[in-house]
């Protein structure tokens, strides 16, 4: 019986974010598309982003598209590395993806909410 562990989050976090940013991409292309409209509707889109809860979801997006970026360099490991597979070495490299991830994105994710705050 499969009883989870570092590789079943790596799994999960890894489709979440995912959806995450795919979900970014698309309002992404239909807010530009807006801009068909002219300008002031463009505009008026674009002054709702600037609102803090836009602006600290964000922060989300980065901290997604880190994490997937990293999670997917673990997975691109594992594919060509014959031993990362070793269910030791998936512990440590989901290990390594978590340190790295906390090194860069809470200086990053300070520096962006302190921009909000202030």
């Amino acid at each position: 019986m499969y009883r989870g562990g570092q590789g079943m989050w790596a799994w999960i976090l890894h489709r979440v974010t995912g959806v995450g940013v795919m979900i970014f991409i698309v309002i992404h292309i239909l807010d530009t598309w807006l801009i068909g409209f002219g300008p002031e509707v463009y505009d008026t889109v674009m002054n709702i982003y600037r609102h803090p809860i836009f602006r600290l979801g964000e922060v989300a997006l980065v901290g997604a598209l880190l994490f997937h970026a990293l999670n997917g360099l673990r997975v691109i490991l594992i594919d060509f590395w014959p031993e990362a597979g070793l269910f030791q070495k998936q512990r440590q490299l989901f290990q390594v993806v978590v340190v790295l991830f906390f090194i860069l994105y809470v200086p990053m994710a300070g520096y962006m909410i302190w921009d909000i705050i202030y």
